[in-house]
């Protein structure tokens, strides 16, 4: 009988599937190539790619070229381009929630610099041509007079997506949700310090966009925190029913000797706690579907969901 194949590491799945590091982290985040755990005797215990997965993937008719055209990216200028729409016109539609942005990076004079992915922007432009010529909508126009920029929270939407479908425990799920909370928000929805304690250390890797600059850390954990009234009570809302879920599977470490962290931190004024309810869902969350269920029928308690669903 022969002998299993061996998994191969991420860099050297990357090597072999024709792709740069961050295009391999993307088709990962995006499940177009499938990992699986490293095992306790894998060195570093990251995840790895069965051979199995890498020749399904080079097998396909269209490889590499296939592939890395869903993972291409690309900024305001080549979108606008792709569209055959000026750059302006392309910006106003991101910033009313038409487009999602799935990864930026930070210029060197510390801009924002978001990107889209480029086959999306194609499937826009041939089921909504009518929003790259002419006069946009009267209720755009108003949205960009109000100065709404939906950019930051279709991000966050669609990066809490991704990282709910490929966590594969319910604290880790839990930890997901939490992130996107400030420390105050938190402290409010988990009030045991040991919860708190185990949701910081499954916390999800920071995105890309970070650099050692403290100016530039700053504007990378705004991006990332929630800040819109109702998308901070439909996280906390999540939150509050994976948490349910994560305790039911198991409670979170406590030592039984060890004394209990620091106290919460303190909590923010009232004003910054929801009262009016969501509109709709935010694009890409996608939790179970006993969480979401569960969360269906709590929405009498705070209304509609938030709203962040990008039309295109």
């Amino acid at each position: 009988m022969p002998a299993p194949v061996p998994a191969l590491a991420l860099t050297r799945a990357a090597l072999e599937l024709e792709l740069r590091r961050d295009e391999f982290q993307l088709a990962v985040q995006l499940g177009l190539v499938r990992t699986v755990p490293g095992g306790a005797g894998t060195r570093g215990g990251g995840r790895r790619v069965e051979r199995s997965e890498i020749d399904r993937l080079r097998g396909a008719p269209d490889f590499p070229a296939g592939l890395r055209d869903r993972v291409r990216t690309v900024g305001t200028g080549e979108a606008a381009a792709l569209l055959a729409v000026p750059p302006e016109r392309f910006t106003r539609l991101a910033r009313t929630g038409h487009f999602s942005p799935v990864r930026f990076y930070l210029n060197r004079y510390r801009a924002v610099v978001w990107l889209y992915l480029a086959g999306e922007l194609g499937d826009f432009a041939l089921t909504h041509p009518g929003l790259l010529t002419g006069r946009l909508p009267r209720e755009t126009r108003e949205r960009l007079d109000g100065g709404e920029d939906r950019r930051p929270r279709n991000w966050r939407a669609r990066r809490l997506g991704l990282l709910l479908r490929s966590a594969e425990d319910p604290w880790a799920r839990a930890a997901a949700i939490a992130s996107l909370l400030d420390p105050g928000q938190l402290s409010e929805v988990v009030d045991d310090p040991y919860e708190r304690t185990h949701l910081d250390r499954l916390r999800p890797e920071p995105p890309s966009g970070r650099t050692e600059s403290a100016a530039a850390r700053d504007i990378v954990d705004r991006l990332t925190v929630a800040d819109d009234p109702d998308e901070i009570l439909w996280h906390r809302m999540s939150l509050a029913l994976a948490l349910d879920e994560a305790r039911a599977d198991r409670p979170a470490p406590r030592p039984d000797t060890a004394p209990a962290p620091d106290a919460p931190t303190p909590r923010p004024p009232r004003s910054s706690v929801l009262i009016r309810p969501p509109a709709h869902r935010p694009p890409a969350h996608r939790p179970r579907r006993s969480l979401l269920d569960r969360l269906r029928r709590r929405r009498g308690l705070a209304g509609a969901e938030p709203e962040g669903r990008p039309r295109g």
